[in-house]
């Protein structure tokens, strides 16, 4: 059975260069929490509120969102989205561990021009006060890593593709699918934690 705990995360992740795409002109950056639970390490995940012009809407997804003029760094962008949508200051609450690779945004099963950049924090308290913004987050909640990483809660999520049914590859996260963008930053995290 596999073991991971968050000193081996910090390790793997310190000694590697993420793979960044070039330059574009619209970025995204999303924050990867994880904390120490009971039974190993735990992990964040927000889902969204139901907003119709979102593409998003709905899904389960990691805190984060598009780069402001006022954001400095992609970094920033993370940190910021998170304060903003769930309340917690990264910058007090946690340590930002590392970087996994670049990932380009898809939206209904097309290219996005969105590059979104994901940050991995650990955060420092066991239960740290969330104050979640029910314009843009409807639930927040933290879930066990291991089964994620083991393949334990592997299902798959039916859609409807131009009057074709398909079964994307998802994690089912306590009733919850967990698909698209966020399953596929997941997969890239565990490739390189191997």
């Amino acid at each position: 059975m596999t073991v991971l705990r968050l000193p081996d995360v910090r390790n793997v992740l310190v000694n590697r260069a993420p793979r960044e795409l070039a330059e574009h002109e619209k970025w995204a950056a999303v924050a990867v929490l994880l904390r120490e639970g009971v039974s190993g390490p735990e992990l964040f995940f927000i889902r969204r509120a139901e907003q119709p012009q979102d593409p998003w809407s709905g899904h389960m997804a990691f805190p984060g969102g598009r780069r402001d003029a006022g954001d400095a760094t992609l970094l920033q962008t993370a940190m910021r989205e998170t304060r903003e949508e769930v309340g917690l200051d990264l910058s007090i609450e946690a340590e930002h561990i590392g970087q996994l690779d670049d990932l380009q945004a898809i939206a209904r099963g097309k290219p996005q021009e969105t590059v979104i950049r994901p940050f991995v924090f650990e955060v420092h308290r066991e239960s740290p006060l969330l104050q979640v913004d029910a314009r843009e987050v409807a639930e927040a909640l933290w879930t066990p890593l291991l089964p994620l990483y083991r393949g334990e809660v592997d299902t798959v999520r039916p859609y409807q593709w131009h009057g074709t049914n398909i079964d994307f590859p998802a994690y089912d996260v306590g009733g919850r699918v967990v698909w698209g963008l966020t399953y596929q930053m997941l997969r890239s995290f565990f490739r390189i934690l191997g």
